[in-house]
């Protein structure tokens, strides 16, 4: 899983799998699910995303993941 955020646009885009998406589908104002071609999800895109998701902390709970950090 990749967190990427685009401060010039204010977007989050939290990638969930290396799959490509073929669709995509909106379901609130700002939103959009991305689905691969067997209907798996594969991402998530928050438009506004400093006004609708907390940017400065992120806390990872009892995930097996080996940590990567890179900054701009």
């Amino acid at each position: 899983m990749k967190l990427n955020y685009y401060p010039d646009t204010d977007s989050l885009y939290i990638d969930l799998s290396e799959q490509p998406s073929v669709e995509s589908r909106e379901i609130t104002e700002g939103i959009v699910l991305d689905y691969d071609a067997s209907g798996q999800l594969v991402g998530i895109d928050i438009d506004n995303a400093s006004r609708k998701v907390e940017l400065k902390q992120l806390t990872l709970s009892k995930l097996p993941l080996v940590v990567q950090t890179i900054s701009a």
